[in-house]
């Protein structure tokens, strides 16, 4: 995994995303309640297991390509493993680039709670997500480093 360096800002910068941000919260929540076999910490960062059922693996690189770039201070692996799909997360060196990490790690449980709650929940943690506001969404927080 290349793993950004710590320089890279921590933003979600999603104005030329081919998603909202309600999409992309019900995409994950989707995935992960469909799919979501297990995940655990590793040496680099975070581990999703996923069922390896048609389609899951698709489903994983896309949403993890969409991550990547708005969230650029992100690195992600997506692969199959027999009858797995295994997705590695790891971010950059930096504190709040940790927090995020901690924060996806849970994101099978917080996607669920609607996207204000969990926007709110993320600005708390320094995470800003700009958004295009012709679409109907907000931006949030700030880290401070932009």
């Amino acid at each position: 995994m290349d793993i950004p360096p710590a320089s890279t800002p921590v933003a979600c910068n999603m104005t030329t995303a081919v998603d909202t941000p309600q999409q992309r919260v019900d995409d994950y929540w989707s995935l992960f309640g469909r799919h979501l076999l297990g995940r655990e910490r590793t040496a680099e960062g975070i581990r999703f297991r996923l069922r390896a059922e048609p389609g899951v693996e698709e489903q994983a690189r896309d949403l993890a390509a969409r991550e990547k770039a708005c969230c650029a201070f992100f690195a992600f692996d997506v692969r199959a493993d027999g009858d797995q799909v295994i997705w590695d997360c790891a971010v950059s060196d930096d504190d709040t680039a940790r927090a995020m990490l901690e924060e996806f790690y849970h994101l099978p449980e917080t996607a669920g709670r609607g996207l204000a709650e969990l926007g709110d929940h993320l600005a708390a943690r320094g995470l800003r997500i700009v958004t295009d506001p012709s679409r109907g969404a907000r931006d949030t927080g700030s880290t401070g480093r932009e």
